[in-house]
């Protein structure tokens, strides 16, 4: 789906349509006056079209609360800091690539579940979200300040960017933004030689481990690099949920993980016991990456991150 900003009347338009009237005004008039005729120019506002709708924005938004980590990545980087955002609650806090930048930015409770007196208090002219996880509360929260949404959440994150930027008035810088890091990705994947090779992006969790595939965020970027995810039964959302038995699964000439706090309270240690005789762990091609920045960091600054990850770990 693509966003575009409706077309509004030119200023000049307005400007001429407006003085217009008042000569005319004036030349039906029965007395003259010199005071001044006085003419006010309506503030340039625009209209977003998201997963929701349509929203107006009356204009350029100075108080922004974000309810969802992609976007947060993606107003970060068209150099924006919202007054607000949510904590995805797989930490505590901002993420910790971000953390510098919002030290003046309140928590507004968590991505699963905002607070809404919260986010009510911090008196926005803007809320962004997604649509796959707000939708029952977008009424709500456009009683608060203009709502825009994105249709997903991590899936298809350039949506969620550009969405984003049409809600700040921002799209040309994105775009350009999404254009640097593709020709980064490209320019890394010849240097490291990614092209013919196969990759798991892997994430152990408490019951089970999940593979990640062409559609999720980190292995969307994996393969922009030039790896190759396989062909796999991926889900809905990219991915393959899987118990400890079926490590053999975890097949790739590369083996990308992350643990998401404790390794012992995951399946880690249990497949770590079990995937010793492939062909990736016998060649010590297993990289071990920070889960809060691959999982949670989605977004043009989050994916420099994982190439400057990349790049230290392969080079």
């Amino acid at each position: 789906m693509n966003f575009r900003l409706l077309p509004l009347a030119r200023p000049a338009q307005i400007v001429a349509s407006l003085l217009g009237a008042a000569l005319l005004l004036s030349s039906c008039s029965s007395s003259s006056s010199d005071e001044p005729i006085q003419s006010e120019v309506a503030s340039t506002g625009y209209s977003v079209e998201h997963a929701m709708g349509t929203t107006e924005i009356p204009e350029t938004p100075t108080r922004v609360v974000v309810i969802d980590s992609p976007h947060l990545d993606a107003l970060l980087a068209l150099g924006i800091t919202p007054v607000g955002a949510t904590e995805s609650g797989s930490e505590n806090g901002f993420p910790t690539y971000l953390a510098d930048e919002l030290k003046d930015t309140e928590s507004v409770g968590l991505t699963s579940e905002p607070n809404l007196e919260k986010i009510a208090a911090l008196d926005p002219d803007l809320i962004i979200g997604a649509k796959v996880r707000h939708e029952a509360i977008y009424d709500q929260l456009s009683e608060i300040a203009p709502t825009v949404m994105s249709e997903g959440s991590g899936t298809n994150w350039h949506e969620q960017a550009e969405i984003t930027a049409d809600a700040v008035d921002k799209s040309d810088e994105m775009d350009k933004l999404i254009a640097d890091l593709d020709t980064r990705a490209t320019e890394l994947g010849e240097e490291i030689g990614a092209d013919g090779q196969t990759a798991s992006m892997v994430r152990f969790r408490t019951d089970n481990f999940r593979l990640y595939g062409p559609e999720t965020f980190s292995g969307s970027f994996l393969e922009q690099v030039g790896f190759d995810l396989g062909e796999r039964d991926w889900n809905e959302y990219s991915m393959m949920e899987l118990s400890p038995e079926n490590f053999g699964q975890i097949d790739g000439d590369l083996i990308f993980y992350t643990i998401p706090g404790s390794p012992e309270a995951t399946t880690y240690p249990k497949v770590s016991e079990l995937w010793v005789d492939s062909p990736a762990v016998q060649q010590g091609k297993i990289y071990e990456f920070e889960d809060e920045t691959w999982m949670v960091g989605i977004g043009v600054l989050g994916s420099n991150e994982i190439l400057d990850d990349l790049e230290v770990a392969l080079n």
